[in-house]
């Protein structure tokens, strides 16, 4: 349409949106056949529209001037259709952002549960390969640790030292019978507890448990931090969608969407400075939550950029075997000494006898048993966490700009003339000068404001406790004064990211795995899943194991069953881009 076109046409509309001058009110039989019409939409066989324009004094809120097109019964249902349109945009506004958040808080969740898995599978493949006598027996103790490590992640009240110091605990009367002592009877119950005292008084396995403590416990209280933060931002959203609106508001929605059908201006459309008004008025109380998301996104922000190293739950537990591996080694270097000892301290004199078999010092993978391809440009947890914080940015204004939305979705006249103000269809209506929030409301004559709703005040005092989490987690990269060597040198070990080439291994074949989840999927690996039974209660048994996942190199071992080939499956389908 040309721009003659459309000025020729205001005339047309203002008359018909005006009305004669006087004549703002339905008169005769024929100005209440339109409404009807229109009611029937809503209340398809309903008989409560007047035949002709009645005095309307049963109504509450469209109090006409003169007559009307509307009965009580109608009123009661245009309120109830505006409080179900003002749920709908609320719904239909935060659509994108709850589906991002929800769709990421199950995928981080679900590869958490993997990485444990593969971690637990590391573990429990180290022990049968290199230490076959103790390794059957040993399954059951790193499966006790790993369900503890995802009952935590999940925020289960676990101690990380306790499970740690547990494991330890458990392990070193199998590494005194199988390797300090070999040849030996099983030790007796009596035994067994003294050797499990005696493992901390002697230090058995050097500052490794210390060194496991710190990483593990850094790395899963991020990650634990990190899905709490989700899963509160799923609980905001959830809240403010299904808002239960006051009854001053459901007045002012009312006015504002269908009293001028009442008057058989079936046509009219709000005032957009009208429309942000009542907003304003009835989402006070979400509206109070913008400054407190904002720094929720912020906070997420820094925790995501901190996930490195030591705490990067990925690194730390895909690297835990050889925390383990070094300090069974450790032990068994010093089995001079500790044989000494366990006999001073628990009376146990056993004639050592020699050992048939030679347990190497430094442990190193066979090439054979686990193959690493290097894949360009892969999407890993990290690389997701800062995709899902760019696209969460994007809404960190999406609490104050509700108001703006909704009435851009409810045909709000955006230059304030030839619209509908609530009472009638004015020329050019004049914004009240309002701010976002409940105590800026005092000044709203739209919108009765008497406080925040408890539902809202409870998000409110989550939100700034998650915060505060968020903002108490202290993930900079800093050596602290005083920190032993030996420490500074396991932070600095830890210090690998998606950029670096960590996952490419030196010539002799060490195993050096990369803090990427998608990297699991090219393994050809013989994963050990004896112990699985026992996390059946707690890990995602979706996926079933045990099908065949080619190798990723060129005339490499034939292939291996493994749950490798689920995961295969399962990642591109948690880590891929929804369309």
């Amino acid at each position: 349409m040309s721009r003659s076109g459309g000025v020729l046409l205001l005339p047309l509309l203002a008359a018909a949106l005006l009305g004669a001058p006087g004549a703002a009110q339905p008169a005769g039989e024929a100005a209440c056949r339109p409404v009807r019409a229109a009611f029937q939409v809503l209340q398809p066989g309903a008989k409560w529209v007047p035949e002709s324009p009645v005095p309307g004094t049963d109504l509450q809120v469209c109090i006409p001037k003169g007559s009307t097109c509307c009965s009580r019964k109608m009123e009661e249902k245009y309120q109830a259709t505006a409080r179900l349109n003002m749920e709908q945009l609320l719904q239909s506004a935060s659509m994108e952002l709850k589906f991002l958040v929800i769709q990421n808080a199950a995928v981080f969740q679900e590869a958490f549960e993997i990485v444990v898995r593969h971690a637990r599978n590391f573990t429990n493949s180290m022990f049968r390969t290199y230490y076959q006598s103790m390794g059957p027996k040993a399954l059951k103790f790193v499966g006790e640790l790993f369900t503890d490590i995802s009952l935590y992640i999940l925020g289960s009240d676990i101690s990380v030292n306790g499970m740690i110091n547990e494991f330890f605990d458990s392990l070193f009367p199998l590494v005194y019978s199988h390797l300090i002592n070999p040849g030996s009877p099983d030790p007796s119950v009596e035994m067994t507890e003294c050797l499990r005292v005696a493992r901390r008084d002697l230090k058995v396995f050097g500052s490794y448990p210390k060194t496991m403590m710190t990483q593990v416990s850094k790395s899963l209280q991020a990650t634990r931090v990190f899905l709490q933060a989700l899963n509160l931002g799923i609980e905001v959203i959830n809240t403010t969608e299904h808002l239960k609106f006051s009854k001053d508001c459901g007045r002012a929605l009312l006015r504002m969407w269908y009293c001028s059908h009442c008057q058989g201006l079936l046509l009219a459309k709000p005032c957009a400075g009208y429309c942000r008004a009542v907003m304003q008025g009835c989402l006070a109380g979400v509206l109070e939550i913008h400054s407190l998301w904002k720094e929720y996104i912020g906070s997420l922000e820094g925790l995501t950029r901190g996930m490195r190293g030591i705490y990067d739950m990925e690194h730390v537990l895909l690297s835990l075997f050889s925390v383990v591996r070094d300090a069974v080694v450790h032990a068994h270097k010093n089995e001079g000494k500790l044989s000494a000892a366990i006999s001073r301290l628990c009376g146990h004199a056993q004639q050592r006898q020699i050992r048939s078999a030679n347990y190497p010092e430094d442990l190193f993978i066979d090439k054979k048993v686990l193959k690493v391809t290097h894949i360009e440009q892969e999407e890993t947890l990290s690389s997701r966490r800062r995709e899902l914080i760019a696209k969460l940015k994007s809404h960190s204004s999406f609490y104050s700009s509700l108001p703006e939305y909704i009435c851009s979705h409810s045909s709000a006249v955006q230059n304030d003339t030839l619209c509908w103000n609530g009472q009638e269809v004015v020329e050019r209506y004049s914004p009240q000068i309002t701010r976002n929030g409940a105590k800026a409301q005092a000044g709203n004559h739209e919108v009765k404001v008497k406080g925040l709703e408890p539902v809202i005040s409870q998000i409110i005092d989550k939100l700034k406790h998650i915060n505060q989490l968020l903002r108490g987690m202290t993930l900079l990269r800093r050596k602290a004064p005083g920190k032993a060597a030996e420490e500074e040198e396991e932070e600095e070990s830890g210090d690998c990211d998606d950029e670096d080439e960590c996952g490419r291994g030196s010539g002799d074949g060490e195993l050096r795995v990369r803090n990427q989840l998608r990297f699991l999927a090219e393994l050809a690996y013989d994963l050990d899943m004896d112990d699985i039974s026992a996390n059946k209660q707690l890990l995602n048994q979706q996926s079933k194991d045990g099908a065949a996942v080619p190798s990723s190199h060129p005339g490499s071992a034939a292939t291996l069953p493994s749950p490798a080939a689920g995961i295969a499956l399962v990642l591109p389908l948690l880590l891929g881009h929804q369309p």
